[in-house]
């Protein structure tokens, strides 16, 4: 259960009435320890604007701040500033599951009161959070006689007028898709419009020169920024458009097709909060709490019938093409298979799983999943009637259901239920009740969702405020039956995790699966050291490591891994889920029982996490705490470029000495011409130990530290 502790809020109200006309110094609010600052004030002509310090050098100058209105006036001009008040809120709360277990939640408020110069005299707040690690800030628009209850928004413009071209590392703005390889250029160099048609992506919608976010930036003194949002909720998800001439940013919201508005709110309403990471190095991003943060405390209360694992299942198999996710039979189902018997290339079939839940029995995996378990993949994808396709209670003939849950309880094991909607929403949300009811009657708390295709009902977008609601309503229903939620074509992260810890992980990038059958050749060695400190910032990635069959001759030619197989061990720890795919085929791994030992052997929930060091999109080490073993694993991985590390223990425990058993790059490793190359070497370290780690092109190093 998640607690609250040491909580002590020291609310310090200073009541300033400022009128600007009078007054027009700017409004204050600094970080616990002075280096953040944000200015506040409005113009001549009454726009609201803000502005941010690091250490008295501003690195966003002045933003204005405003709305559009479908039937109403603009939120642009013509405020004066009523009321302004500061406190300041210091916690430490815990994680039920996560990176570390206590969170420090530690900030200084700005609240600001603002009222139109105008007969109708509406009225906008904005609250200001200042962290050390960054800001955060939110509109509330409260029930008033200016507005009608319904308001109709057609534009947000948050703006984050920068005041350096920054180095930026981006994938476009796509309303229905984050999978995108990520780019790195100036910030005036940023073209979006050049991935609007992308020929490896199912669907793509790409209206502008926008980049969607987390996006990171690194300035020339080491300035590290990070641009996203937390609390997504009954809103839509925000782009940013990029004004290259001018270094500004402003937020675009997602839109729909089939109305003349972006977000429909009642009143009063709150946005999400928009937010900057500030770090003055890259490891400090990823340490960064900002976004949980931001999100409101617990509501589900005990989830512990939610227990972190890593798992296997059907599902690499079948982007290699040795299975398929559909039975292969279109006619009708009097004559398919009995129960249980294996029937053409379906992969999802009774022995098939019971050999994967045999092989994680044996191996420290707590759970299997099954994807194309379920009667319509002959249907499910490329057609434009697929609403009531999937009903997700209904097995193909040579999936017994209940006895794979029987023998997988029988070994300790646990099924991972697969809804794929194939986006046809109005189809699961009808079905959901249903579907969640069957995974409680077999004791089923985890379920992966996928919304593979075009949003149905037609017209809307991934990342509109239609699915952020189904998404969010998905999350909640799903509490209800005890069933967390790993999301696969999700919205983006937002730090919702505190406050439904059943919302777990989620896909959200460009993932493993394009390195099985991309046509541009996958996934680059330099993916996973941007994703570290770009997507990774928003929350816990699936992002299926632990690919041991490298170059997967024998099914794709023109297709591989492009990492060392040690780098697909570091994976376990640089990249956070509380749910790890131990992703390849259970032939690889038996074959292949050294490495495979770290898989075993290697942790998913953590009582700390120190980021040893880093640059984003070069490479990153990172070391986590094991809860309740106290045992240490460490991963590191690299772009390209080799890389020598040195690396302190000065983490690990006064007096204790530990079994440091090190999965490393073979000498002639390369991610390309040699992967498989891997050296595995033990030793006896302690907190004054020291090691230098080399790491191939495209490569890494896993260590598990154990306890003596």
């Amino acid at each position: 259960m998640m607690k609250i502790t040491n909580l002590f809020a020291v609310l310090t109200l200073l009541m300033m009435a400022c009128n600007p006309s009078e007054d027009q110094n700017s409004i204050e609010a600094t970080s616990p320890k002075g280096n953040i600052k944000v200015m506040f004030n409005v113009s001549e002509e009454g726009q609201p604007y803000y502005m941010v310090a690091l250490k008295n050098k501003t690195i966003v100058d002045t933003s204005f701040l405003g709305f559009e209105f479908k039937d109403a006036p603009a939120f642009d001009k013509n405020f004066k500033i009523t009321n302004s008040e500061t406190s300041s809120f210091n916690e430490t709360w815990q994680m039920p599951w996560g990176e570390q277990v206590d969170v420090v939640n530690h900030y200084n408020e700005l609240a600001i009161s603002l009222e139109e110069n105008t007969e109708t005299k509406r009225q906008l707040n904005l609250v200001f959070k200042v962290y050390d690690d960054g800001i955060g800030f939110r509109y509330e628009i409260p029930k008033q006689e200016g507005f009608k209850d319904e308001i109709y928004i057609t534009d947000e413009h948050t703006q984050f007028n920068l005041t350096e071209d920054y180095k930026t590392f981006w994938i476009p703005g796509d309303w229905d898709i984050y999978e995108h390889l990520y780019n790195t250029t100036k910030l005036s160099e940023i073209d979006a419009m050049q991935f609007a048609n992308h020929k490896n992506l199912a669907q793509t919608y790409i209206p502008e020169n926008a980049v969607n976010t987390p996006v990171t930036m690194v300035g020339a003194d080491g300035t590290h920024l990070s641009f996203h949002e937390a609390a997504l909720v009954d809103y839509s998800g925000m782009t940013l458009k990029v004004d290259t001439k001018n270094l500004n940013l402003e937020s675009n919201i997602v839109g729909s097709e089939n109305r003349d508005y972006k977000v429909k709110r009642t009143l009063p309403m709150t946005t999400p909060w928009r937010t900057i990471q500030i770090a003055e190095n890259a490891p400090e991003l990823i340490e960064s709490k900002l976004i949980v943060n931001l999100n409101e405390p617990n509501k589900l209360g005990d989830i512990s019938w939610f227990k972190p694992m890593k798992y296997t299942g059907v599902w690499w198999e079948m982007h290699l093409g040795k299975s398929s996710w559909d039975y292969g039979m279109t006619q009708n189902m009097s004559t398919w298979t009995d129960a249980g018997e294996a029937h053409g290339n379906h992969g999802a079939n009774t022995e098939n799983v019971k050999r994967f839940i045999d092989f994680s029995a044996k191996n420290n995996i707590g759970g299997v999943l099954v994807e194309g378990w379920n009667t319509g993949w002959e249907h499910w994808i490329g057609f434009e009637d697929r609403e009531g396709v999937f009903d997700f209670v209904t097995p193909y003939p040579d999936y017994d259901i209940a006895e794979v849950v029987r023998y997988g309880k029988e070994k300790g094991v646990d099924i991972i239920m697969h809804h794929e909607t194939s986006a046809a929403t109005e189809t699961y949300t009808k079905q959901q009740d249903t579907a969640f009811a069957l995974m409680k009657k077999y004791n089923m708390h985890v379920v992966k969702t996928g919304y593979v295709g075009k949003i149905l009902p037609k017209g809307e977008y991934h990342h509109g405020q239609y699915m952020v609601n189904h998404y969010n309503n998905t999350v909640e229903k799903a509490a209800t039956y005890e069933v967390a939620i790993n999301a696969h074509e999700p919205i983006k992260a937002t730090g919702l995790r505190r406050t439904y810890p059943n919302t777990i992980s989620r896909e959200g990038l460009r993932g493993q699966e394009f390195n099985a059958w991309a046509s541009d050749g996958g996934n680059p060695p330099e993916h996973l050291p941007i994703v570290a400190f770009t997507r990774m910032l928003s929350g816990p990635i699936d992002f299926t490591p632990g690919i041991f069959n490298i170059k997967f001759d024998e099914y794709k030619k023109d297709n591989q891994v492009n990492t060392t197989i040690a780098q697909q061990l570091a994976l376990y720890v640089v990249i956070y889920s509380p749910v790890q795919m131990a992703a390849d085929l259970v032939e690889h791994y038996e074959a292949n029982p050294e490495p495979l030992q770290f898989i075993k052997d290697v942790g998913v929930d953590w009582q700390q996490t120190k980021v040893l060091n880093g640059e984003v999109g070069d490479y990153v080490t990172i070391a986590r705490e094991e809860r309740e073993t106290g045992n240490w694993f460490l991963g590191s991985i690299t772009d390209e470029n080799a890389r020598e590390l040195e690396v302190s223990f000065d983490f690990l425990e006064d007096g204790q000495d530990y079994s440091a058993t090190i999965y490393k790059d073979g000498k002639d490793a390369h991610w390309d011409k040699n992967p498989t190359d891997i050296a595995i070497e033990s030793m006896t370290i302690n907190k004054a130990s020291k090691i230098t780690l080399k790491l191939a092109p495209g490569g890494g190093t896993a260590i598990s530290i154990m306890k003596l």
